[in-house]
């Protein structure tokens, strides 16, 4: 039998709606082992107005009742609630989830800033960098169902982290798969021929019918978006190189025009997480 896994929702408590909630507990009932749930109530003081006259900064009993404790019993699901009261977000995120042992923190993606183009705070992106687990961007409106998963790779990479990261990409995207009884397909996008993909070497590593492999040329966000529009992917796997040190100056825009790409859920691995 697999370990029980544990899922950390983060909750933003100015809010009504818990997408990140609501997609731990539709996960968590398509488990053949119920996950233990933790919930998270923090707010990321960079994206939410902290002013006294905000009437979303407080909540009472009946809030929580309503908005956590209703739903996690209807699903008949284990959890706890934790809150925070730290100005330190992603700080505080960390600290809890690797307290309790956490398997997948889930949060929020929140809207886009324009259109279509994402601008994740400094602490988002820490936690994207940092984490010692995968991170579930969860979209608004997204769908329940998980029929299809896509990761995308880059088989160019020469560096060991590189390599390391491509591993843990497959490793959570074949594991999502699995999961949910979907189909797994891969994605490596290349920009001129001199860069092209060992595609026998991505069928080896995959294991993976040619069908489910895609290599694609064209710049790594519109190659993926492309793909996953083409399959009906529901989640999509990406990576992001764990980095210490000045993350303003480190932002991985690459990462965050793939996201901006995407109208799914997105899983965020980073180079430090060990499958």
């Amino acid at each position: 039998m697999s370990e029980q896994e544990t899922f950390f929702a983060v909750v933003n408590p100015t809010l009504d709606e818990h997408v990140a909630l609501d997609r731990a507990i539709i996960t968590a009932q398509l488990m053949a082992q119920r996950p233990k749930i933790y919930v998270f109530v923090a707010i990321d003081h960079d994206s939410v107005d902290m002013g006294p006259d905000n009437e979303s900064i407080y909540r009472n009993t009946d809030w929580f009742d309503e908005q956590i404790h209703k739903p996690l019993k209807a699903a008949g699901l284990d959890y706890r609630i934790e809150i925070s009261w730290s100005n330190h977000w992603q700080k505080a995120i960390m600290h809890a989830a690797k307290k309790i042992g956490a398997t997948r923190i889930l949060i929020r993606a929140g809207k886009p800033k324009t259109s279509r183009r994402f601008a994740f705070t400094e602490n988002k992106w820490k936690l994207f960098k940092r984490a010692f687990c995968p991170v579930i961007l969860v979209r608004d409106g997204a769908a329940p169902a998980r029929k299809v998963v896509l990761a995308a790779v880059n088989f160019q990479a020469v560096r060991d982290q590189q390599q390391q990261l491509n591993s843990n990409i497959l490793a959570r995207g074949q594991s999502l798969a699995d999961n949910y009884g979907a189909e797994f397909h891969v994605v490596n996008a290349y920009l001129d021929s001199m860069l092209y993909p060992d595609r026998g070497r991505l069928a080896k590593e995959t294991r993976l019918n040619s069908s489910n492999i895609h290599v694609v040329q064209g710049y790594t966000d519109e190659a993926i978006g492309k793909v996953a529009n083409d399959i009906g992917a529901d989640v999509v796997v990406i990576g992001t190189l764990g980095q210490t040190g000045m993350v303003k100056t480190r932002r991985g825009n690459t990462a965050e025009r793939v996201i901006s790409a995407l109208e799914v859920d997105v899983v965020v691995i980073n180079s430090e997480y060990k499958s």
